[in-house]
Parts: C-alpha cells; sequence; structure tokens
C-alpha cells in the first residue's frame, strides 16, 4: 500500500505558529483532537513526553517523527505539521525543523508503525523534498507529493527495516591498533572485516582483541601469573594484522529475511548482532540493541 494511503489531509495543517518542537506537538494534538475529540490531550503529550525523554525523534533534513504506542489509540494516526519558518529545535544535522510528523499508535501494531516511520523516512531523504512539502497549498497537496515518492509499505517487517547501513569497517591488513581505535571512537564491540569488494570475510570482536593479548589465558587463571595487563597487545599492536585474529564464522543473514528470523538466529547462535550480506557482500547490521530501541522500544 502506497504511504499516502495512511494520510489523512483532515490531520495535516500547513502553517503551525509554533517556536519550540513541543509546542507545535501541543498544537498536532489539538489539530488531532478535531477530529477525535473523545481523546485526552493530556494523555497523548504524556505518552509523546516520555518517547521524548528516551532519545529525541529529529530526524535531520528539516523533518522530525515524535511517536508514541500508546493504549489511548486504537488505530495508527499520522497528524502533520508544516512550520514554515522552523522551530527553535534543530535536527542533528543542524537544519531547523520544518516538518512535523506526529505518529500516534496502539501497542500492538508496531510492526505497521515501525515500517509507515520507516517510509516516512524514505520520503524525508528525498532531494529537494522539504522545499516541496513547504511549498504545497493545501493538505491534499501533501498527499499527492508523498504518493508520487511511490513508497510502499509492506505487509511484514524484514531485516532491512531496521538494520544499520553504511558500517565502518576493516581490512584483513589493517592493524590491530586501527581496530582498537574504531572500538573505542564509536563504543563498537566489535567490526566486520571486508576485502576490497565489499565481501565478507569474519569479524574483530573485543574478545579476538583481548585473546591476542592473552593467548596462554589458561595458564594465567591458573597460575594466577603476574603479568603486565595486555602487555603483549600494547607490544605488537602495529605489527599484528586483523587476519590473524580475525573470525570467519560469523552470524549472517539476508536483508529480505523476516525480523523474526533475525530475533531467532541471534539467539540459536548466542549472537548480540547479524552480518546483513547480499551476494556474499556485508550491506548492513542488525543487533539485538536495534530491535529493542527501533521495535520493542520505538
Amino acid at each position: 500500500m502506497n504511504l499516502a494511503e495512511y494520510l489523512d489531509p483532515a490531520l495535516i495543517t500547513l502553517d503551525i505558529k509554533a517556536e519550540t518542537k513541543i509546542q507545535a506537538i501541543e498544537l498536532l494534538a489539538d489539530l488531532f483532537r478535531s477530529k477525535y475529540p473523545e481523546k485526552n490531550k493530556p494523555d497523548i503529550i504524556a505518552a509523546i513526553a516520555e518517547r521524548e525523554e528516551l532519545g529525541s525523534t529529529s530526524f535531520g533534513r528539516g523533518f522530525a517523527f515524535p511517536h508514541a504506542r500508546t493504549e489511548i489509540i486504537s488505530d495508527l494516526h499520522i497528524v502533520v505539521g508544516i512550520v514554515k519558518d522552523g522551530v527553535e529545535d534543530k535536527g542533528p544535522d543542524g537544519i531547523p525543523i520544518k516538518v512535523i510528523c506526529l505518529f500516534l499508535t496502539p501497542k500492538n501494531i508496531s510492526r505497521l508503525y515501525l515500517q509507515t516511520l520507516s517510509g516516512l523516512a524514505n520520503v524525508a531523504r528525498r532531494p529537494g523534498m522539504l522545499d516541496k512539502l513547504l511549498a504545497a497549498q493545501s493538505p491534499k497537496e501533501i498527499t499527492e507529493i508523498v504518493r508520487d515518492t511511490g513508497v510502499e509499505i509492506k505487509e511484514g517487517l524484514s531485516v532491512s527495516d531496521i538494520m544499520v547501513q553504511n558500517v565502518i569497517t576493516v581490512s584483513p591488513d589493517d592493524t590491530l591498533r586501527n581496530v582498537a581505535n574504531i572500538m573505542f571512537q564509536y563504543n563498537f564491540d566489535g567490526v566486520p572485516v571486508v576485502d576490497k569488494g565489499g565481501n565478507l570475510l569474519g569479524d574483530v570482536s573485543g574478545k579476538e582483541l583481548i585473546r591476542s593479548s592473552l593467548p596462554d589465558y589458561g595458564k594465567v587463571i591458573s597460575n594466577r601469573a603476574e603479568l603486565e595487563p595486555f602487555e603483549n597487545l600494547l607490544r605488537h599492536e602495529d605489527s599484528l594484522r586483523v587476519s590473524d585474529v580475525m573470525r570467519q564464522d560469523v552470524a549472517t543473514i539476508s536483508e529480505n529475511a523476516p525480523l523474526i528470523e533475525a530475533a531467532a538466529t541471534m539467539l540459536s547462535r548466542n549472537a548480540d548482532r547479524l552480518m546483513v550480506v547480499h551476494d556474499g557482500r556485508l550491506v548492513g547490521i542488525i543487533s539485538a540493541s536495534d530491535i529493542i530501541s527501533k521495535v520493542i522500544r520505538g
């Protein structure tokens, strides 16, 4: 189904007068209640505020997607507001927020909610989209602009809906110093290893780094040896290569696999994350934290 089918012209306003994102959210809640007066505004605002406390829903490119799953709603609703002058709040890219899409969904349709949110993010990434929406003259025109993008909402959640793309990788010839620097800089617990063509070769995790510094860890445990911590790694991190320590048997999955399959694979392989591959090439990573943050907590 085209994303535009989930937009209601009665829940779209073209000129919100708000100085902050929260003021805009309150005005969008009022617009929602103008069609559904039985819904309680304080409950709506409280649900949105609870989600915002977990992390900002400002997307970037001039868009924000504040949302909440709450028992006071029985169906998915999207309330769209255009703030032509922008609000004081800015997105992660520093661009003022001018398009705010308020999501309200019941707790039992997380699949549709996430796919719709992903669809709107897809729209927001289109070049020139912000200017098109700002220039729209009617709510119906907003829906037609979205319809023309051709963004479809699928029936089932797949790995590609929540996986992380543009993954930072290393090559087999990289040094362990470089791997350690990447883990420290980005707070990663591992880094995929790929060849020049982007084909997945393996993975280097924190365990591999520690193992390289304590090759005789069994003796250390049994004899309680007094060794300088990680002396081997610190001495040789510029000469030791990724190929010397990487694991080749890593858990993988297709980007088109159902999300439930990814979760089951994590459990069966005792893995915190899966490498997403397409024809042998690494196209993303999906982790347990992605499922928690994007599906369970939204």
